[in-house]
């Protein structure tokens, strides 16, 4: 069994509290927009990191994660990416690889949306954590976890770290 804290549009902000549910994990998934180096480096000190770049990411962060990641933890067949759509409307690119050869769980990010649905077409569990950061439309940070056991994810739990308090730019 492996507990998984998975996150998302970090923006290059982490406090306290995400530090805390890392330490609780066996391993920390970041769906993209990661926006520094430093937020990848004091996360994966804590657990180990699989992560992906986003969109606002740049070449330091790119250098340190692909744009797609796609492994085994347990026996689940896990994909991130950080664009990927939702079901039924995955972006073009990677529907007809999803359809070929569809994960157990599809996992992005960049809406700032937490969702999880259940995709019934392909088999496929989706999952958004939302945002974890500060920046961004997004009215509440959140992030899920839950633990991976066999080929089964058990206890799924989405975490509010609070309202997003956003500088003014």
């Amino acid at each position: 069994m492996r507990k998984i804290l998975l996150l998302s549009d970090t923006h290059s902000y982490i406090d306290d509290v995400i530090y805390g549910y890392a330490h609780l994990a066996d391993e920390i998934w970041h769906a993209g927009d990661i926006g520094s180096p430093g937020v990848y480096n004091t996360l994966n000190a804590i657990r180990p990191v699989r992560a992906v770049y986003g969109n606002i990411d740049g070449k330091e962060v790119r250098m340190l994660c692909p744009l797609n990641q796609r492994f085994s933890c347990e026996k689940m067949d896990v994909w991130i990416t950080h664009i990927g759509g939702y079901p039924p409307r995955y972006t073009p690119e990677l529907l007809a690889k999803l359809k070929d050869n569809p994960p157990g769980i599809f996992i992005c990010g960049h809406s700032h949306i937490l969702k999880i649905i259940f995709d019934k077409n392909l088999g496929i569990l989706h999952i958004n954590p939302g945002a974890a950061g500060r920046y961004g439309f997004h009215k509440v940070r959140t992030m899920v976890r839950f633990e991976v056991n066999g080929d089964e994810i058990k206890n799924m739990e989405i975490i509010e770290l609070g309202k997003r308090t956003e500088a003014v730019r």
